[in-house]
């Protein structure tokens, strides 16, 4: 038998969090975090960067952004068109699934 370590965050889609939060969640500074609002990869609520807010799931796209700048050396306008193609690709798994289409990984 081989045993798999899962490893993963549950969070409450009704969370926010500050910068400071998030920047602190994903090791990184605010400077970074900035860099992925300026790319379109997070999208805060609020107009000044002491005001902004981040959905819980922003947690999830920030840590994947950070893998693959760190996996892959990807620059973060090819890890805003990566993440992007991540997501239509689980709508169209989403709709496959919809559609009773079984599909394999």
């Amino acid at each position: 038998m081989n045993p798999q370590t899962l490893k993963g965050v549950l969070l409450d889609e009704s969370i926010e969090l500050t910068l400071g939060e998030l920047c602190s969640a994903c090791d990184r500074h605010a400077e970074w975090i900035i860099e992925l609002v300026e790319e379109g990869i997070l999208e805060p609520f609020g107009s000044k960067t002491n005001q902004w807010r981040f959905p819980a799931v922003s947690l999830q796209r920030a840590q994947t952004a950070l893998r693959l700048q760190n996996d892959l050396d990807i620059n973060l306008a090819g890890v805003a068109l990566a993440l992007d193609l991540l997501d239509e690709i689980d709508n169209l798994r989403a709709q496959l699934c919809r559609l009773g289409v079984e599909i394999s990984a």
